[in-house]
């Protein structure tokens, strides 16, 4: 039994998932396909809980464009695109965040596509690259 185990284990590690070596473009240049991509760095927001911080979330974003011309705009936007991300970030982890659950990605993505796409109207879509939640 521990044999089959050990071997389906192994054939599902060494099987690629799609999409599984996909890069975003750098700069906001177009990248394979087209594509118009944004990097953010890193941010962090505490996670507060009855009055106190209770953790830290951090999490990475990519943002994608139109087209070139408003990638460019997006990248010399970037100090106000940040705050509103931070804005909406915060305002995310007051009520739905916690250091000891996962993040739900899916309303994050929602309360961020919604906040920077007001912000910049260029922007087709914002991507959560990477996201995790800290129990201080």
């Amino acid at each position: 039994m521990r044999r089959g185990l050990a071997t389906l284990a192994l054939m599902i590690a060494l099987v690629p998932l799609p999409g599984g070596g996909a890069q975003a473009s750098g700069g906001g240049g177009a990248g394979a396909g087209g594509l118009n991509l944004v990097p953010m760095e890193e941010m962090i927001v505490p996670i507060i809980e009855a009055d106190r911080i209770a953790g830290n979330m951090r999490f990475k974003l990519v943002l994608e464009a139109h087209d070139a011309a408003t990638a460019a705009s997006a990248t010399a936007r970037m100090p106000e695109l940040r705050q509103t991300t931070v804005a909406a970030a915060l305002e995310f982890a007051r009520l739905n965040a916690s250091g000891l659950r996962a993040i739900d990605a899916g309303r994050l993505d929602h309360d961020l596509n919604i906040a920077l796409k007001a912000a910049d109207p260029g922007l087709t879509r914002v991507l959560i690259v990477e996201i995790a939640a800290e129990h201080n």
